[in-house]
């Protein structure tokens, strides 16, 4: 299977490994990934040169999902997530904060038990703006993929300043209210061997996890096609290890492989 976009506003509900039968929203362009991150292992594939295309707008984003919402209300489908993901980066959008509010309340309105998530590279998190609107979900789900900065800008590609320091210093904003996500593989990236599960490098993020206390910790490995070829799944063992360190910690863990 290649790297895909997602070409609706609104998409699924689709069998998440990690979120259960979740309804995805996509506030990115749908001909293209627009994202400030351009990891090698992205599902989406890597971002394009040429112009951002169109976002769509805040009317546009709740008049379907009220539609959509309203069709699985009446074909009784069960829902256990609404989930901020798609050809990108969610917090990009301009209107995030006024879309969650509104998702909020068309969320209580159809489906008052499902969650809302957003998956997140954490990288707006500077803007407290931001921070306010995702401590409103039920779960944000912010990526660090290494606490070694060498490492995370292989595997992640961050367009513009990156710093592993900076985005930990930052997510001690949410106390300990969000969920922590990392993706484990190993492989080659233009002639650089890549493997973020070492010794070296899970003690570094473990001690990070420590240090942060997220209500949860999600980890997981390749399932898809990758822009990056040279890639492989972080094995079974090795994600085990780290689960069993993690629940030492008094930490809640799910492992997808």
């Amino acid at each position: 299977m290649a790297t895909f976009l997602f070409h609706d506003l609104i998409y699924g509900p689709i069998k998440s490994r990690r979120l259960g039968n979740s309804l995805g929203i996509n506030l990115l362009p749908l001909e293209k990934k627009y994202c400030n991150f351009n990891c090698i292992y992205c599902e989406c594939g890597a971002n394009l040169p040429g112009r951002v295309g169109v976002l769509a707008k805040r009317t546009e984003v709740i008049n379907a999902l009220r539609q959509k919402l309203s069709q699985l209300k009446q074909e009784n489908i069960e829902l256990n997530s609404i989930t901020f993901a798609g050809n990108g980066e969610p917090t990009i959008h301009p209107d995030f904060k006024e879309i969650i509010s509104d998702t909020i309340d068309v969320r209580n309105q159809y489906f008052e038990n499902a969650q809302i998530s957003v998956l997140s590279n954490a990288t707006k998190i500077s803007d407290i703006q931001i921070v306010d609107t995702l401590k409103k979900v039920d779960n944000c789900i912010l990526k660090l993929d290494s606490a070694i900065d060498k490492t995370a800008i292989i595997i992640n590609r961050p367009v513009g300043r990156y710093s592993v320091e900076n985005t930990v210093n930052l997510l001690k904003r949410f106390d300990g209210n969000f969920v922590l996500q990392t993706m484990f593989l190993s492989g080659e990236v233009c002639g650089q061997r890549i493997n973020n599960y070492t010794p070296e490098e899970v003690e570094a993020w473990l001690q990070i996890v420590k240090t942060l206390s997220p209500k949860k910790v999600m980890i997981y490995t390749i399932a898809r096609d990758t822009p990056e070829k040279k890639l492989e799944k972080a094995p079974h063992e090795a994600l085990e290890q780290i689960r069993q360190q993690v629940e030492r910690l008094g930490i809640e863990i799910s492992v997808s492989e």
